[in-house]
């Protein structure tokens, strides 16, 4: 919204105070997270930017500790660089690639049990008709408010009688305790905008149960339903606590590998691997974005 050509010029120093103060504060809270990017080019072993850095020496800038994130745990780094037996090594014995191919499996398997589930019980939230359908709710959406650890301890004793601590099953099912509220709210929020009388105009028509949800409900609410599943998604790739209780090295992602690192091992290589999550969560805003002004068309607003 611009300022009309009409305001008063205290209404101009507002407008643009404002402004300024909105700046200021997305910068407070966004450069901690661009400062590791430069840092993660450190040719030096240290978390600070050196004097060769501050000076734009381009001797103090390297893809050093990129290459140690690929190479960290190989058997042979005096491999030929991309080479099929480098390749070779690096996806077997990479610590890092290791972490890296435990989180994209478990992601991808809490997300698709997180949207299944969360949308089946949006869809059946959003009957008006539902019996304890608020407590049903609150229920849903609580391991979002509870404390991650305090869900986390809870879900350990409970798995280790069940013989899912230490395996990838009873990590995927914990991610879906964390991802499915998402995928629930995205689902209900798209839900509220729907008009029920397709549903009932393709009943008239003859239309069974399944085509009316393929052809009228799953169209309408799939950008929800997408964007639940990127909630999902980014929930379970991000989970550590959970991760902490219920794994071992098997099962270690990235999260837990930097914690790791952080504790046992500090080395650059963290913020190399914090740079890429940091793209990659910038990839995830982006299609989000889209899906948001997509629902908007599909609605008739106009997108903000």
């Amino acid at each position: 919204m611009s300022l009309p050509v009409y305001a008063r010029p205290w209404e101009r120093l507002w407008y643009y105070s404002l402004r300024a103060f909105c700046i200021i504060v997305l910068l407070f809270l966004v450069m901690p997270v661009l400062v590791i990017i430069p840092l993660s080019f450190n040719a030096e072993p240290y978390f600070t930017f050196t004097e060769g850095m501050l000076k734009l020496d381009p001797a103090a800038f390297s893809l050093r500790w990129y290459r140690d994130v690929l190479e960290n745990g190989m058997v042979n780094q005096d491999l030929p660089v991309a080479s099929w037996a480098w390749l070779s090594d690096v996806w077997q014995n990479s610590q890092w690639v290791h972490s890296a191919k435990n989180s994209f499996s478990i992601a991808i398997g809490a997300t698709l049990l997180s949207t299944l589930l969360g949308t089946l019980a949006a869809l059946g939230l959003s009957q008006e008709a539902m019996p304890a359908r608020r407590f049903i709710i609150a229920l849903l959406i609580s391991p979002i408010i509870v404390p991650v650890i305090v869900t986390s301890a809870s879900m350990f004793f409970l798995f280790a009688k069940l013989g899912l601590t230490n395996n990838y099953l009873g990590i995927v099912v914990a991610h879906t305790v964390f991802g499915a509220p998402f995928v629930v709210i995205t689902v209900t929020a798209a839900m509220a905008g729907f008009d029920r009388s397709l549903i009932r105009a393709g009943q008239m028509l003859g239309a069974g149960p399944l085509v009316i949800f393929l052809k009228i409900i799953m169209p309408l609410i799939l950008p929800g339903v997408i964007s639940g599943a990127l909630f999902a998604f980014g929930t379970s790739f991000d989970e550590v606590v959970a991760v902490i209780f219920l794994a071992d090295y098997e099962q270690r992602t990235i999260p837990r590998q930097m914690w790791a690192g952080i504790r046992e091992q500090i080395s650059p290589a963290i913020l190399a691997v914090a740079s890429i999550l940091v793209c990659f969560s910038i990839l995830l805003l982006m299609v989000m974005e889209v899906l948001r002004r997509r629902a908007e068309r599909i609605r008739g607003v106009t997108p903000a």
